[in-house]
């Protein structure tokens, strides 16, 4: 009988390392950028696609509302909805769809929460797109378990970024100092800090 349980229990342990393979080569796939649809159909469109694949939601300019529905995406000729804030709260985008980021000009607010692949490259990528560097000025990052000092210290770089929201940062070991180099890079940046 002991022997049997504990094939049962290793057969179960099998099946959950498969799913769990699974579904990080899925989200991979979703990740993937098609540089052909961003020519297609402009990068705010294709940026969208790629958000909402991943459980995102967007906020077009001139809109209250967010979506979160990929067949509910509005639309109209190209160019006329741009993106304007990104809530990606528990969605699985990662490091390589980042260059779908890279034509947004109008991207004012971008969060953070629960992101399981937001690592430091991510922030870094993000910071270093001069689109970015002048649009996005409030960011939150929550319980993304992969951030580090070094991640965040990259944000400088985000030249008018006026908010900053971080919480539940495991990686974060110097707080005080991570926050003192944000703040002399970014004389008007306000921090807002829970990471106790």
């Amino acid at each position: 009988m002991r022997l049997l349980s504990r094939a049962v229990r290793s057969a179960v342990g099998l099946r959950e390392s498969s799913r769990r393979h699974f579904w990080g080569w899925l989200n991979a796939v979703f990740n993937k950028v098609d540089y052909e649809r961003i020519k297609a159909v402009g990068p705010d469109r294709a940026a969208a696609e790629w958000l909402l694949r991943c459980g995102a939601k967007v906020r077009f300019q001139g809109f209250e509302r967010w979506h979160q529905d990929y067949n509910g995406l509005p639309t109209g000729p190209l160019g006329r909805y741009k993106i304007q804030a990104i809530d990606a709260t528990e969605s699985c985008i990662m490091y390589r769809g980042f260059d779908h980021l890279d034509g947004l000009k109008h991207l004012e607010e971008m969060k953070f929460n629960k992101c399981i692949y937001i690592e430091d490259a991510c922030l870094e990528r993000l910071s270093s797109i001069e689109n970015l560097q002048e649009s996005l000025y409030m960011m939150e990052v929550v319980s993304c378990g992969n951030v580090t000092d070094k991640g965040l210290i990259a944000l400088h770089r985000l030249k008018n970024l006026e908010y900053l929201f971080l919480s539940d940062l495991p990686g974060i070991t110097d707080k005080q100092k991570t926050v003192e180099r944000l703040q002399t890079a970014l004389p008007r940046l306000e921090v807002e800090l829970d990471l106790e």
